[in-house]
């Protein structure tokens, strides 16, 4: 399951920064503008932005706009998934300025360090970050994640310890304690979606919830594992210890696509993460990906994403460049 998730966040080129730690004091708010409109600010090339904030101390609400917020604590981790604008602040019901300005990305070594003093009693340290990710042409986890992700300070000390170092790094500005950050960011997003599993109802669907099924998540590990292979139905139905059409059914029943159509997306996937990170020719991509020839790659391509891969390869390279 594991080799599973760490393969897909690989993929989708998961990137972390901290941008923010907010000092708040007495009645205070900070409000966060959608994934979508900072995105190019944040974390420049990224297709989608996920937000999270860590209370180091003190206690605040947090929640989507037009939500009710949930009330957290010291040591408490929330998370939006998907990008929705949302707001941080010392008491419900608050709401503040969404400034897009607030998110350029300053010369200055990061984090910004925020205050908001509102008068009053009451004391909260946050600290921001986002997480960077491809969400075209195939992102199996973000589909399946919620709007809003709450983990509790939890007894094992592990969530305890990402933030016990990541406000060490944040306020001590030591050389290279940006980059420690952006790791740091990535390691505590996988440790929330392994959180946030392992809370999942037994019916629940998904792609989390087959990761967690035997028989699915053996299927998904194998196609994983090996994207080339000229895999059939019965192959993989072997593999997974079922039938052709128990697997179908189960497949689809938690992934919601049968297992041959989701062997698609992802070689999609695979081909887009090698076209916008490596200088690797297409004929190449196409034999790591299960292809027979450019061509045959070229057309799946683009009658699933839309453009060549050519198109494909030159838009993500000026999207990173400007």
């Amino acid at each position: 399951m594991s080799d599973t998730l760490s393969d897909v966040l690989r993929a989708v080129r998961l990137t972390g920064a901290v941008f923010f730690t907010v000092d708040g004091k007495g009645q205070w708010v900070t409000e966060t503008p959608a994934g979508s409109e900072i995105a190019a600010r944040v974390i420049p090339g990224a297709e989608h932005v996920i937000d999270y904030h860590i209370v180091a101390s003190g206690s605040c609400w947090g929640g989507i706009v037009g939500e009710p917020p949930v009330r957290l604590e010291a040591g408490d981790v929330i998370v939006f998934p998907q990008g929705d604008s949302h707001v941080m602040s010392s008491a419900p019901g608050m709401r503040g300025v969404a400034s897009l300005a607030t998110y350029t990305r300053p010369e200055a070594q990061l984090p910004i360090a925020i205050s908001r003093d509102g008068g009053g009693s009451g004391h909260a340290q946050l600290i921001c970050g986002f997480l960077g990710c491809d969400a075209r042409p195939f992102n199996p986890l973000l589909a399946t994640l919620p709007r809003t992700i709450h983990v509790p300070a939890a007894d094992d000390g592990v969530i305890a310890q990402f933030v016990k170092l990541a406000l060490s790094e944040s306020t001590t500005r030591r050389a290279g304690g940006e980059c420690v950050l952006a790791r740091l960011s990535e390691l505590l997003f996988v440790e929330v979606v392994r959180r946030h599993l392992a809370t999942l109802p037994p019916e629940h669907r998904g792609w989390l919830a087959g990761l967690r099924d035997e028989q699915v998540g053996r299927a998904l590990e194998r196609l994983h594992d090996r994207p080339a292979h000229p895999w059939t139905l019965e192959a993989l139905a072997r593999e997974a210890g079922m039938s052709r059409s128990g697997l179908a059914e189960r497949f689809a029943h938690f992934v919601g696509v049968p297992p041959m159509a989701y062997l698609i997306h992802w070689r999609m996937q695979l081909a887009a993460s090698y076209l916008s990170s490596t200088a690797m020719g297409l004929a190449e991509v196409a034999e790591r990906v299960g292809y027979g020839s450019e061509a045959a790659l070229s057309r799946a391509f683009k009658r699933l994403v839309g453009v060549a891969p050519a198109l494909w390869r030159q838009g993500k390279r000026g999207a990173l460049a400007d």
